[in-house]
C-alpha cells in the first residue's frame, strides 16, 4: 500500500531518437491496483490542492470498482481538460503533496489515473456532451490554451454563445505550440478541444485580436470578454552575441518543433539547423523541453546551462530524471556571459562564468554569486534561450482602459475581473509564465465571475 504502481515508459536510448510519447500510461489491472491504494478519507485534502476542485476521491473509487464510466463522468463535472491534465498537470506539488499516504509512504498516483480515466473515454466510448442550449449573452474569449478553453467550456455550460478567437492556425495555445509531442501528443489536444467545440463553442483560427479587431472593436459585438492570451513574449539575458544566427528564443525553437513541424523537415518547411552541440540557458520545464527536442533532432550534444543547483531548479522532477536518462548533460552553477560568432554571424562558442549560491532571494531560493576569475569558453553551435516570458503588449497597446503591471501583466482582481469594464482574464497573462492547471483554475474561476458579472447587467437594464 506504501508504493505507487510504475508507469511503464520507452525506453532512454529508444524515446531520444523519436518523437513519441515518452509515459505509455498504466494498464488496466495498473490503474485498478493504484486505485484501490486510495483510503478514501473522511476529510480529503488532496480536493483543496486541486486548482478546479475535482472530487478525487470519488472518481478514484471508480476507478478501483472497474466504473470507468462514472470515473470520467465525476472527472469532467469540475475538468473539460483531463487528458491533458493527466499529463502535464504537477500533481506532485498539488493535490498528491497533500494526500494522506505521502505522510508515510508514496501517494496515489492521481494524475497518472486521472489520465488513464481520460484515455479510456478517449479509446473506448468518445466525448458525449450534454447538449447546452446557448442564450441570448455572448461571451468572446481571446485565446485557447488552457485558461480559454476552460473558460469557454464553463461557460458554455451556463448558457452563453461563446466565440474564441485564436492567433496561429491550430487552437490549444501553448499546449500545442510550446510542450513537445513526447510529452503531450496533439492528437490528446485536439480531442480535448473537439470536446469544447462540442459544448457549443465556436473557435476562430487565425484571429488576431489587436491586428484584424481590436477588444473595444470586439466589446460592440459581445457582452462580456475574456483574456487568455498567456506569455508568449521571449525574455532575452541582453548579453553580447544574442542576435548572432543560430540563437533562438525557447518559444520559437519549440514553436517550430511543434506546431510547424520542423522534425520532419523537408516535408514540413519548417528547419531549424540541425547540429552536433546545442546549449539551452534555463532550468524549467521549457528549457528541458528544448533540450529533449534537441536531442530527438540529432544533436550529438546537448547542455543545459543553469545558474543555480539541483535543488532549485524549478523544472519537475520526472522531466529532469528524463532528460538526464536521454543523455542531457547538466551544467549547473554557470551562467552565459556572452555568444561568441564566427565571420558568418553564426553562433560558434558561448562564453561562461562560474557560480556559487549566497543568500536567498525573494523568490525563497539562494541567490547565484559570480565567482571571480572563473570564465571560461566552450563551443557551440546553437543556443536556446528558455530563462522565461512575458505577456505580449498587442492587446493593452491597441485598448483604452486596460491597466497593466510594469512586467506587461494585465490587473486583475482575484476573479479575473480587469480594469476595463465587461473584460475578465487568467493565466499567465495575469500571473506570468505559470503551470497549465493553474491557468485552468483561474478560468474557471473567471467563468463564474463573468456569470455573475452579466447576470447583475441583465438585471440592472431589466430595472432601467
Amino acid at each position: 500500500m506504501l508504493e505507487r504502481e510504475d508507469m511503464p515508459r520507452q525506453d532512454p536510448i529508444e524515446r531520444r531518437s523519436n518523437f513519441n510519447e515518452v509515459a505509455l500510461g498504466y494498464t488496466h489491472e495498473q490503474a485498478i491496483n493504484e486505485a484501490s491504494r486510495c483510503i478514501q478519507c473522511k476529510k480529503p485534502t488532496c480536493i483543496a490542492g486541486c486548482p478546479v476542485e475535482i472530487n478525487i476521491p470519488a472518481f478514484i473509487k471508480c476507478i478501483a470498482q472497474n466504473n470507468m464510466e462514472g470515473a470520467i463522468n465525476e472527472i469532467k463535472s469540475m475538468n473539460a481538460l483531463p487528458a491533458i491534465c493527466g499529463r502535464v498537470c504537477p500533481q506532485e506539488t498539488q493535490c498528491e503533496e497533500v494526500c494522506v499516504l505521502a505522510k508515510k509512504g508514496e501517494p496515489v498516483a492521481i494524475g497518472r489515473l486521472e489520465r488513464y480515466a481520460a484515455d479510456w473515454e478517449l479509446n473506448n466510448k468518445g466525448t458525449n456532451p450534454d447538449h447546452y442550449e446557448p442564450g441570448s449573452n455572448k461571451v468572446a474569449v481571446v485565446g485557447s490554451g488552457p485558461a480559454g478553453l476552460t473558460a469557454a467550456a464553463e461557460l458554455a455550460k451556463m448558457g452563453y454563445c461563446v466565440t474564441m478567437f485564436e492567433a496561429l492556425h491550430k487552437a490549444g495555445g501553448v499546449l500545442v505550440y510550446g510542450i513537445p509531442e513526447f510529452r503531450l501528443p496533439k492528437a490528446i489536444v485536439q480531442a480535448e478541444v473537439e470536446y469544447v467545440e462540442s459544448l457549443g463553442v465556436d473557435i476562430q483560427l487565425d484571429n488576431v485580436i489587436g491586428k484584424i479587431e481590436t477588444l473595444d472593436e470586439l466589446l460592440k459585438e459581445f457582452d462580456a470578454a475574456f483574456l487568455g492570451t498567456g506569455a508568449g513574449l521571449p525574455v532575452f539575458m541582453d548579453i553580447d552575441g544574442e542576435n548572432l544566427n543560430g540563437v533562438y528564443s525557447a518559444n520559437e525553437f519549440l514553436t517550430r518543433v511543434n506546431l510547424m513541424k520542423a522534425y520532419q523537415f523537408p516535408d514540413y518547411d519548417t528547419p531549424i539547423k540541425r547540429t552536433r552541440r546545442v546549449v539551452v540557458v534555463g532550468g524549467g520545464n521549457v528549457a528541458m523541453d528544448a533540450a529533449r527536442c534537441a536531442l530527438r533532432l540529432g544533436a550529438e550534444e546537448v547542455s543545459i546551462i543553469y545558474r543555480r543547483s539541483d535543488e532549485e531548479m524549478p523544472a519537475r522532477n520526472e522531466e529532469i530524471e528524463n532528460a538526464r536518462e536521454e543523455g542531457v548533460i547538466f551544467k549547473l552553477l554557470c551562467n552565459p556571459i556572452k555568444i561568441i560568432g564566427d565571420e558568418n554571424n553564426w553562433v560558434r562558442q558561448i562564453e561562461l562564468l562560474n557560480m556559487e549560491l549566497g543568500e536567498p532571494d525573494e523568490s525563497g531560493r539562494c541567490r547565484p554569486v559570480p565567482i571571480e576569475s572563473s570564465e571560461h569558453i566552450i563551443d557551440v553551435d546553437i543556443v536556446v534561450m528558455a530563462i522565461g516570458t512575458s505577456p505580449n503588449p498587442l492587446i493593452p497597446n491597441t485598448t483604452s482602459d486596460l491597466a497593466t503591471t510594469k512586467w506587461g501583466t494585465l490587473v486583475a482582481d482575484e476573479d479575473g475581473m480587469c480594469s476595463k469594464k465587461g473584460v475578465f482574464s487568467g493565466g499567465d497573462v495575469v500571473t506570468g509564465a505559470a503551470t497549465v492547471i493553474s491557468a485552468m483554475g483561474a478560468g474557471k474561476k473567471a467563468a463564474k465571475a463573468i456569470d455573475k458579472y452579466l447576470k447583475n447587467n441583465v438585471s440592472l437594464q431589466e430595472v432601467g
